[in-house]
């Protein structure tokens, strides 16, 4: 289906503008580490496309990216997006053999990764690559194409050639004439067990970025730090793509940070929007806010006291965060119950988004002021409920617009499965849409359970209510030879992180005692036809997928 991009700008056009503009301002830096200027983005981009000529490597060129968040990674993507080869991210916690799968089913002719990654690959998998690179120091790591590796050697002196008296940004020009052409193609692991290799074009970009900026913009010489994994499309579109073009700083953090690190990097880097997954922000709930209200309870029940109390405690946690934040945007999980009730006690500017790599990756949004807690926000673009009562009865959410997928790489069965007959996106979730336009998502079609009563039952509602009980940290709802059993991964005091060492009969009747507690606490707020059978216990916290969503497939 033909894609209009009707009064969109181009992102790489805002791109050219700021690198004129801001030529001397940062633009990637890793915290405590290299920091790089629009200038030195512009030369790297000139100098990859020089080596691309020498090299021989044309337009349209797959050429993949591993290696965990940094600087270099940022300029890496920059180089071949621009120069208008086909960026295929992959996560650099994919297993060896994922990435070899990965790297070779696209058609990647150079792998820029870094030296512990390549180090567990076999280049026999992958027959097309022509060179992989370090992207921290840009080393060759292994090559099969003299002519590449030469180009590579030789990029700095052809650099100098070209440019003689230096690259000025009069100079500067990207190509804005491609909204329709392939600009990434992104493996996501997902929660289905089935990765496939998603296409995004420069025209979907481009509408993710113009919706960003008409939602929540940004201004050159702001900051932000980037957490998310850039190898998926809520990392790379929200917190890095859409925020660099318009001038603001990007700082990566690198690996995954505890949570005194990011405070940290928070505090010195002072962002104006925080973009995370719920984990997070539940994370800082538990370990600051929440223990600081318990100490105050008494007050809280004090209307007068009540209001100051809840201003004292927002003041509090955008001072942690820098003190410049405008908004916090959650997306790729539901926020838990308790949770989002409180921060919007506290009005805290937050907002729960709905989205995957296949919208690129925006499919509901609203910004804070307007979000309806317990939905994530308004369509995006054209959104239908499959339901004969949307507004009731759950349907499955389907989608169109510019931001779409043109498909899965060299999948045409999953192709075929992805689009209705009259040309809408199926996204596989099941929601519903009340009067004022707003989305509530009911859970996966594939993890819906029907009970032998003929009644659907939603396993994330019933996740909702036992992250309401006392010792669950995480929950997944199963169904096991007819009945409901809740896993659980517990916070049990005197346990260090849910797990036991040597555990006597006494440990053993205490756990009991507690899944027993969950069980009946959960039940109560559930209807007869949904109540839990069992509470069963897990020694270790669920696998998650980059967007921090269990991978359900696993625990069936």
């Amino acid at each position: 289906m033909a894609k209009e991009h009707i009064s969109v700008k181009h992102y790489l056009e805002t791109l050219e503008d700021t690198v004129r503009q801001q030529w001397d301002q940062k633009a990637l830096c890793d915290y405590e580490g290299d920091a790089f200027t629009y200038a030195d983005v512009a030369k790297s981009i000139e100098q990859f496309r020089l080596f691309l000529v020498e090299a021989g490597i044309t337009k349209r060129s797959k050429i993949a990216i591993c290696a965990r968040n940094c600087a270099h990674w940022a300029m890496t993507f920059w180089d071949v997006n621009v120069n208008e080869c086909v960026a295929v991210p992959l996560l650099a916690d994919f297993h060896p053999n994922s990435i070899s799968s990965f790297t070779h089913h696209s058609d990647s002719v150079l792998l820029f990764t870094d030296k512990e990654i390549w180090e567990k690959l076999n280049p026999g998998q992958m027959p097309n690559l022509r060179a992989a690179i370090n992207v921290k120091d840009r080393s060759m790591l292994w090559h099969r194409d003299e002519k590449v590796a030469e180009a590579w050697e030789n990029r700095e002196k052809a650099f100098a050639q070209k440019h003689p008296t230096g690259f000025m940004k009069e100079q500067v020009s990207y190509p804005s004439d491609n909204m329709d052409k392939l600009a990434i193609i992104n493996y996501t692991s997902g929660t289905t067990g089935n990765p496939k290799g998603v296409m995004l074009t420069y025209g979907a970009i481009s509408d993710t970025d113009a919706f960003s900026n008409s939602h929540f913009p940004n201004q050159p010489g702001e900051t932000i730090v980037s957490m998310l994994p850039m190898a998926h499309m809520y990392g790379l579109a929200i917190e890095f793509i859409h925020p660099n073009v318009d001038g603001v700083t990007v700082y990566f953090l690198g690996k995954t940070p505890s949570p005194s690190t990011l405070l940290n990097a928070m505090q010195e880097v002072k962002p104006y929007m925080v973009v995370t997954v719920p984990l997070v922000m539940e994370k800082v709930y538990a370990n600051s806010i929440k223990p600081a209200l318990d100490k105050m309870k008494w007050l809280t029940a004090i209307p007068q006291a009540r209001k100051a109390i809840y201003k004292f405690v927002r003041k509090k946690v955008l001072a942690a965060f820098g003190g410049q934040v405008r908004g916090f945007i959650m997306g790729g999980a539901a926020l838990k119950p308790e949770v989002e009730d409180c921060f919007t006690k506290i009005r805290l500017p937050f907002t729960v988004g709905y989205g995957m790599t296949e919208a690129c990756p925006l499919l509901g949004f609203e910004w804070c002021t307007e979000f309806v807690p317990g939905s994530c926000g308004k369509p995006v673009h054209d959104l239908r409920i499959n339901s004969d009562d949307p507004r009731n009865v759950p349907g499955e959410i389907q989608v169109r617009g510019a931001n779409l997928t043109i498909g899965y790489y060299k999948n045409p069965e999953a192709n075929a499965a992805a689009f209705t007959d009259d040309g809408w996106f199926r996204t596989g979730d099941l929601g519903l849409l009340d009067e004022d336009n707003n989305i509530f998502i009911r859970g996966r079609i594939k993890s819906m359970i029907l009970n032998s009563s003929g009644q659907n039952i939603y396993p994330e509602e019933l996740e909702a209510v036992l992250s309401g009980c006392p010792y669950v940290s995480e929950s997944l709802v199963v169904e096991r030879k007819g009945r409901l059993v809740a896993l659980v991964y517990p916070e049990i005091p005197g346990e260090e992180s849910g797990v036991r060492s040597q555990e006597s009969g006494e440990e053993e009747r205490r756990r009991k005692e507690i899944s027993e507690l969950i069980r009946t606490t959960a039940n109560k707020s559930l209807p007869v036809y949904s109540k839990i059978n069992e509470v069963v216990f897990v020694d270790e916290p669920f696998e998650k997928t980059p967007k921090m969503s269990i991978k359900r497939y696993l625990y069936r």
